[in-house]
Parts: C-alpha cells; sequence; structure tokens
C-alpha cells in the first residue's frame, strides 16, 4: 500500500511564503516523477511543478519564479516552497508521484491535498 502524505498548508498573508511537504510512505520500488498540483473552487485542477528523479524541474508559467520544487531522494519526500504568494495561488494544492511499487508497474498516485488560502 502506497501513501502520500502533504503538510505545510495554511493562511498566509499576500506576499507571505509557505513550504510544502510531501511523503511517500509504503511499498516503494523506485519513484520517477514528483509534482505538485493545485484545483481553485471552480475550476480544473492544474499543474504547478514537478521533478523527475534526476532533478529536473518544470514550472507552470503562473508561478515561474516564485515557486521551487526540490526532492529528497532518500527520504522519499517532495517539497514545495512558494514565495510572494498572492490570492490566485489560494487552491488545494495536490501532491503527484510516478511509483513502482514493484520493478513489474507503475502507477500515479495522488495524496489527499493541503489547503493553500492567500488573503489578508
Amino acid at each position: 500500500q502506497v501513501q502520500l502524505v502533504e503538510s505545510g498548508g495554511g493562511l498566509v498573508q499576500p506576499g507571505g511564503s509557505l513550504r510544502l511537504s510531501c511523503e511517500v510512505s509504503g511499498r516503494i520500488f523506485s519513484i520517477d516523477d514528483m509534482g505538485w498540483y493545485r484545483q481553485a473552487p471552480g475550476k480544473q485542477r492544474e499543474l504547478v511543478a514537478t521533478i523527475s528523479s534526476g532533478g529536473r524541474t518544470n514550472y507552470a508559467d503562473s508561478v515561474q519564479g516564485r515557486v521551487t520544487i526540490s526532492r529528497d531522494n532518500a527520504k522519499n519526500t517532495v517539497y514545495l516552497q512558494m514565495n510572494f504568494l498572492k490570492p490566485e495561488d489560494t487552491a488545494v494544492y495536490y501532491c503527484n508521484a510516478r511509483i513502482w511499487p514493484t520493478y513489474r508497474t507503475a502507477n500515479d498516485y495522488w495524496g489527499q491535498g493541503t489547503q493553500v488560502t492567500v488573503s489578508s
């Protein structure tokens, strides 16, 4: 059984910062790409950032320059450092990872989501 557990969300003022964490636990053979997505009320889930197992990163244009994704492969954890937050960053943030529970097959797994609210 594979689990992704996010933490670090909360309420922050515009211009503030937050750091999200997502730890993968359970039966893991290896982990490929990891990423963060978000879904605001009434909107579709959208990509925020991804990072490959080798550290190659990809960012949505809307967060480029304000957000940094990183991972600690030894801890099976991915992080999202968000700076200069804006009200439009308010959303539920979801962690995603492509995981090989065994060497045979890989599947995409999602965390339960953590709320980020940017408001004064």
